[in-house]
């Protein structure tokens, strides 16, 4: 589990296909911490580090990951928002984030607010999940805020430090976003479905 509280960014160094699988070796600022079998949500998708090398280490994407993210976009010197699974004596500072990618976005606008930004976003809106006004959703691994939710779409304020500290600054509009939604929205939605 994770609270989609970003702790770094990792480079993509290479990228091997083998078979419908796609290896990715990254490079990240806490390597000397990570450990073989070791859970890490990689711009929200939670891979397992099967190797570390050197100065990188290796997750291996599955076709059933590639087909529901946009990790296969990712390409060598792409940039990933990290995140570590959450210790169960830490503190609580995002929201409950299972590292399990629901769907993919698309920037529609990124709008300058002098001092923050906002950026909106649309999705199949056919996908069976949704949004709701000051609700929680995760977009490349950040836990956010919805700012206007309506169908298909959404809307989010970054502040200055998130801006600085994630692959946000690196997105245009048309960009290709990996989104979980809210797990307390979608298992409510089921259960009011049934």
């Amino acid at each position: 589990m994770f609270t989609g509280i970003i702790e770094g960014l990792a480079e993509v160094i290479s990228i091997k296909a083998e078979g419908t699988n796609l290896r990715f070796e990254l490079s990240c600022p806490f390597l000397s911490e990570l450990r073989i079998d070791q859970s890490l949500a990689h711009d929200g998708a939670c891979l397992t580090i099967e190797a570390i090398n050197e100065n990188t280490y290796e997750v291996v994407a599955v076709e059933e990951t590639l087909s529901k993210t946009s990790l296969r976009s990712w390409g060598e010197g792409s940039m990933v928002n990290l995140e570590r699974s959450m210790k169960a004596d830490g503190r609580f500072d995002g929201h409950i984030v299972q590292g399990h990618v629901d769907t993919v976005a698309k920037v529609e606008a990124i709008n300058s607010l002098d001092g923050s930004w906002e950026f909106s976003f649309s999705y199949d809106p056919e996908s069976s999940n949704d949004t709701v006004q000051k609700g929680s959703i995760c977009v490349n691994g950040v836990s956010l805020t919805v700012v206007d939710s309506y169908r298909g779409g959404f809307s989010v304020a970054i502040i200055p430090y998130t801006y600085e500290h994630t692959n946000f600054r690196q997105f245009g509009p048309g960009t290709m976003v990996n989104l979980e939604f809210d797990i307390i929205g979608k298992y409510l939605k089921k259960f009011l479905k049934a």
